[in-house]
């Protein structure tokens, strides 16, 4: 991929804002039924437990489509598949602004988790091609900041639109921003070619590259730790006498999110090892102090903001290093990282289930720190491919700088 990176030192802000708002799409589109359950549940004439299936089949959609139509697009021109993937935002949103019926809708959502899971896919190593090598990292950090902007604003507006305008409208805003979208993708991000028949590497192949599976291991376990705490924020932080102030919460993490990817994009190229594993140890430790003072407002919301801090830059670190460990295999490999991403957060509402009805929230900060050490340990053991040490350069770490 490096022979189409631009050779200059400028970063070009409008293509890789264009990038960041595909994320932000892809975000508020999965979450927005979450705050809009009962009006939807209301305006389809179903229970808020099928309602909430708005949700899950979103989630399945970008789980079974990811690798697939990744592979099978891996030779197409790159922005023609990015238009593609914005196309089926502006489709399925406008079927659900206008279905009346359940089942479409249902069906509608699926698809733009289908469109979703493309889409990330294709996020990070189309930012990586617009550089050079030593500031890929850097690049894709702006390319991923519409993620907690997404969280931390967009869905809280979104929900706030919806209760205001009905939920039909809160979608058509959506389709309205894709059009904006496309627009903006054909006047700024610049089109590169698929790959070649002897560039592309077998699924098993990528899979088995030293170091793509170590990457996936922390993806995977530290992800499952996060969803844990997230998915459940609620009851966590009740017992701190927040219940009524969740959104304040929620906002303060965003707005931390916000600041550490901020923080990642001047130092991912050259910190990546050092900056995974401190997010790591500080996601744990403050796991931990959590626990102990979670009867207290302040250290929740202390917590919250360092927690927030430490999984801000999660997504550009991670891509990074998968992308540099499988090279020319990096687009099946990150295509392997949405499926097992989205399985984090699967995983994360199903064993905090589990947690909360057995034990209570107040177990969490027992379990988190076991999670995160095991990747703790992954992250350790890959110091030669995965997370190598050193600086970025060419898409490898340059050991001893």
């Amino acid at each position: 991929m490096a022979s189409n990176a631009r050779s200059g030192t400028k970063i070009p802000l409008g293509a890789l804002l264009a990038l960041a708002m595909t994320g932000f799409i892809c975000i508020v589109t999965e979450t927005l039924p979450a705050g809009l359950l009962p009006q939807m549940g209301q305006g389809l004439g179903v229970s808020l437990s099928l309602a909430g299936q708005m949700v899950t089949v979103y989630a399945l959609g970008s789980l079974v489509a990811a690798i697939p139509l990744t592979i099978a697009t891996q030779s197409w021109r790159r922005r023609t598949v990015l238009l593609l993937t914005i196309l089926g935002f502006l489709l399925f949103n406008s079927i659900t602004a206008l279905s009346s019926h359940y089942w479409l809708t249902l069906a509608a959502r699926f698809f733009a988790g289908v469109s979703a899971g493309l889409a990330w896919s294709l996020i990070a190593g189309y930012a990586r091609r617009m550089v050079a090598p030593h500031m890929q990292g850097r690049a894709l950090a702006v390319a991923m900041v519409g993620t907690p902007i997404a969280l931390s604003l967009g869905v809280p507006i979104g929900t706030w639109l919806g209760g205001l305008v009905g939920w039909r409208m809160a979608f058509a805003v959506m389709s309205g921003l894709t059009l904006i979208l496309i627009a903006w993708v054909l006047i700024k991000v610049p089109d590169y070619p698929g790959q070649s028949s002897s560039q592309r590497m077998a699924l098993r192949e990528v899979f088995l590259t030293p170091g793509v599976r170590s990457v996936l291991g922390v993806v995977f376990t530290w992800m499952l730790a996060h969803n844990i705490l997230y998915t459940y924020i609620a009851p966590f932080v009740s017992k701190a006498g927040l219940t009524g102030q969740v959104d304040l919460v929620l906002f303060d993490f965003g707005v931390a999110a916000l600041a550490g990817i901020c923080l990642t994009g001047r130092l991912v190229d050259r910190h990546l090892r050092g900056m995974v594993l401190i997010s790591l140890s500080t996601f744990a430790a403050v796991s931990i102090f959590l626990g102990v003072f979670s009867n207290s407002t302040l250290a929740i919301y202390t917590g919250v903001f360092i927690w927030g801090l430490t999984f801000g830059g999660a997504a550009t670190l991670l891509q990074t290093a998968l992308a540099d460990t499988a090279g020319d295999g990096a687009d099946v490999a990150l295509s392997m990282n949405v499926v097992v991403w989205n399985g984090a957060i699967a995983g994360g509402g199903l064993m905090g289930g589990i947690l909360l009805e057995q034990w209570g929230a107040s177990v969490f900060p027992s379990v988190l720190p076991v999670l995160l050490l095991l990747s703790l340990i992954i992250a350790l053991r890959a110091r030669v491919h995965g997370f190598p040490s050193g600086q970025r350069s060419g898409g490898t770490a340059v050991v001893g700088h």
